[in-house]
């Protein structure tokens, strides 16, 4: 697999995380720890490996930059985060940075 979709991949994964620490309930719950903790170790492997053929800073910044937009996103899709015009100027500067980071890797 390609190191861009490895980084994509560990982005999406990385998202997944991010909406798994919730239901830990503060890691007091057993299962859902678990399920965090995979998740979180699942990431940050995937963003080791594509850091074999992506530039170890634009890796990292893409990486967060989908995490960040990913939870944005689906903490306004499932849990009715507020939808503002600075939260949206937000996305699409995070998006532009993403974007901007890969055509100049």
């Amino acid at each position: 697999m390609g190191g861009w979709l490895t980084l994509l991949l560990a982005g999406l994964v990385e998202v997944a995380w991010s909406q798994s620490i919730k239901p830990t309930q503060n890691f007091t719950r057993p299962v859902p720890t678990a399920i965090c903790l995979v998740l979180m170790a699942a990431a940050v492997w995937l963003l080791s490996r594509a850091m074999n053929t992506v530039p170890v800073g634009t890796a990292y910044a893409v990486f967060t930059g989908i995490g960040a937009v990913g939870a944005i996103t689906l903490g306004i899709v499932l849990n009715d985060d507020p939808v503002t015009p600075g939260r949206m100027a937000a996305l699409a500067l995070i998006v532009g940075g993403v974007v901007l980071a890969r055509i100049t890797a």
